[in-house]
């Protein structure tokens, strides 16, 4: 019975070490899940943003999102049980600013684009068991207006706005391809 007992401690032991190691077949089903998530953040924000800038240009744009991307975002999240986030090396507002492994991911995905290699997702399982998914965000030419260049895609009635609402703003200077940030999705299983 004693060897039993050791036997089974001994088995439990090796799964709990082994438990932030998953299979490649599982490592592909949460990439595809957090692709449908980001996919669907991202046109939900961007949808609601283009519909905003459409009507009232940046002007009415930026507060919009100064206010209810979070709200958006947390629709989305709450949908699929997860958290969303949206980080970057050069953030907009203190609360997207990256924690210790966002910022591991930012810095692995901008030494990637230097080296020209192709940006995919990422997918980490923690020691706590929680699956994280990480996502490049490339800019795109709609994104300039309010994240390019100031005196070149960003006018300075439009850099004003970005300075009221966002007086620490480092999220401009970007230019079409330019990785913008990352999205971060934790699975809370």
């Amino acid at each position: 019975m004693k060897h039993l007992f050791l036997l089974s401690f001994i088995v439990a032991l090796i799964t709990s070490c082994d438990s932030d190691k998953f299979s490649e077949k599982e490592k592909q089903v949460y990439i595809v899940k957090g692709k449908e998530i980001g996919k669907a953040t991202l046109k939900k924000l961007g949808s609601n943003l283009m519909y905003h800038i459409k009507t009232g240009g940046t002007k009415e744009a930026i507060p919009f999102c100064n206010v209810k991307a979070d709200i958006l975002t947390t629709e989305i999240a709450d949908k699929y049980k997860v958290s969303i986030k949206r980080t970057s090396h050069k953030i907009r507002s203190k609360k997207n600013k990256p924690n210790q492994e966002e910022e591991a991911i930012i810095k692995h995905y901008l030494s990637l684009v230097t080296k020209g290699e192709k940006l995919k997702p990422i997918v980490k399982k923690e020691k706590d068991n929680k699956v994280h998914f990480y996502a490049p965000i490339i800019a795109e030419g709609k994104c300039l207006m309010c994240h390019g260049v100031v005196g070149e895609q960003i006018t300075s009635k439009t850099d004003s706005i970005l300075k009221v609402l966002y007086p620490n703003d480092k999220a401009t200077g970007f230019k079409v391809g330019n990785l913008r940030g990352v999205l971060a999705v934790t699975f809370n299983e």
